[in-house]
């Protein structure tokens, strides 16, 4: 079902957003994997999604991305319901993981092709943003070549930019400068900054504490609880440390799940 749009103080101001999580939860037998999480996220806001490995991140986003129904609780993404407009869902968000995005036997050309075939765009769409996403990364000349032969932080810019194909309301990065080069994930931090500029939220884990200061506000999952939520300043604040990663070895250190 299609919902009104919400608003929300995100940060220091009203906000429509792009996301609700209420009491979200998923249990797995006698394992809770996720334990009613509640959060907004503003639309054209960068929302830093941590926890340590196993803290409920991945579940969660399988269920914002209406891969997987929650057990309890609700969520609406881009205006609609996870459990029941899952499908409307899918087609209004954009995704890419560090581990798959891409495919690296096709070229640059055919998997803007392909995947802009998958979003639904005519041909005619397809060859309108080819042409400016191949500008915009200085890709042009590299449109022929195999995606398993670009270096990766050339292939994480790439799939970043397809994903944003469609126009998006909401782009998912799960972990999308894992083994990048300092000066690339900078560069990408870029892309993701231009991207919020033109209105696209970005929901985006990292185990780069670094790369959390970036974000307008994150939120820290313990045990698939949020821990912690709020502006980077805020939470150093809170904490009184120095730096995020501070913050999140504390949290972390509590944490009592394998």
């Amino acid at each position: 079902m299609t919902m009104p749009p919400e608003t929300s103080v995100v940060g220091d101001h009203p906000s429509t957003l792009a996301i609700r999580a209420q009491a979200l939860s998923r249990v797995f037998g006698a394992f809770t994997a996720v334990d009613a999480i509640s959060f907004d996220v503003g639309q054209g806001e960068v929302f830093g999604f941590l926890g340590a490995n196993g803290a409920g991140k991945t579940t969660a986003i399988r269920m914002l991305t209406g891969l997987l129904a929650p057990s309890s609780g609700a969520a609406t993404v881009a205006g609609f319901d996870i459990r029941h407009d899952a499908a409307r869902v899918r087609e209004r968000i954009g995704y890419m993981s560090q581990r798959f995005s891409l495919y690296d036997d096709l070229t640059v050309h055919e998997n803007i092709r392909l995947y802009g075939g998958i979003y639904g765009l005519t041909d005619e769409q397809i060859a309108s943003r080819e042409k400016d996403l191949l500008s915009r990364l200085a890709f042009t000349s590299s449109a022929s070549l195999r995606v398993g032969a670009l270096p990766l932080g050339w292939k994480q810019k790439l799939a970043f930019s397809v994903a944003l194909l469609h126009s998006p309301s909401i782009v998912f990065l799960d972990e999308p400068t894992g083994g990048v080069d300092p000066v690339t994930r900078r560069q990408f931090w870029e892309l993701i900054y231009q991207a919020a500029a033109d209105g696209t939220t970005v929901f985006v884990t990292t185990h780069y504490l670094d790369e959390a200061e970036y974000c307008d506000r994150v939120s820290i999952m313990v045990d698939g609880h949020i821990s912690a939520l709020g502006t980077p300043a805020s939470l150093k604040a809170e904490f009184a440390a120095d730096d995020l990663d501070e913050v999140f070895v504390r949290l972390a250190r509590g944490a009592t799940k394998s």
